[in-house]
């Protein structure tokens, strides 16, 4: 009985998902979706990266988290649309499913967007499941957890298209090993990019900035 209960609510899920993928694409507008354990620094990363996308690249932010605007604060200040998702209204649920995004996603407005990016709830379990309608999905990883995240929760890594190692500015400090962190991503997603970057010090954000402007021009057909 939960197999098929799990199964319909995935199920009403993907539906509602390719609702707001059609809304998305309606609009051109290059969806991601940022999913983490909570402390990697997603939040910091794209404060830094909202700022030097602005203002030829226009950005929407919609932000998960159980309780607090506290991300959302943060975000604002870059000058960019932001709508805080507390989903302790909706039963304090780890994930942020289809219909919630749809809600604020028309809330907040795509119509003047070129970028939106849906900073998913701190969890390496529940997002991976659950399709928004995004374009892409990226998973972060930072230095100040386990080297093995990927091969203990492989299917976050499966899914997303490209990932994220973060906090290298403290690798001097802490006994991690950035190889094999890449590695065991490899292992479970071969051709899965990696950037490695410092949100802090902003060392290595060129190339994942990069890509992103790449996606959106794809999307919004520029060159």
């Amino acid at each position: 009985m939960e197999i098929n209960i799990q199964k319909n609510v995935l199920e009403a899920n993907e539906t509602e998902a390719d609702r707001n993928r059609k809304y998305f694409n309606e609009n051109n507008v290059f969806v991601l979706n940022m999913m983490s354990s909570p402390g990697s620094g997603k939040t910091e990363t794209l404060c830094k990266t909202l700022t030097k996308l602005a203002p030829k690249i226009r950005v929407g932010v919609l932000v998960g988290d159980i309780c607090t605007t506290n991300d959302a604060d943060r975000l604002a200040v870059t000058g960019a649309k932001v709508l805080q998702i507390n989903t302790d209204q909706f039963g304090g649920d780890c994930h942020l499913a289809a219909h919630v995004v749809e809600k604020y996603a028309l809330e907040l407005g795509c119509e003047d967007l070129d970028l939106l990016i849906v900073e998913n709830i701190g969890n390496l379990v529940c997002p991976a499941e659950f399709d928004i309608g995004e374009d892409a999905k990226a998973v972060m990883l930072s230095v100040t957890e386990g080297e093995d995240k990927p091969l203990k929760y492989p299917v976050i890594f499966q899914v997303a298209d490209i990932a994220i190692l973060n906090k290298i500015d403290l690798l001097p400090y802490l006994d991690f090993d950035a190889g094999l962190a890449v590695e065991n991503m490899k292992k479970v997603h071969p051709q899965i990019p990696v950037f490695e970057i410092a949100a802090k010090t902003e060392e290595g954000l060129e190339p994942w900035i990069q890509w992103l402007k790449e996606k959106v021009a794809q999307k919004i057909g520029r060159k």
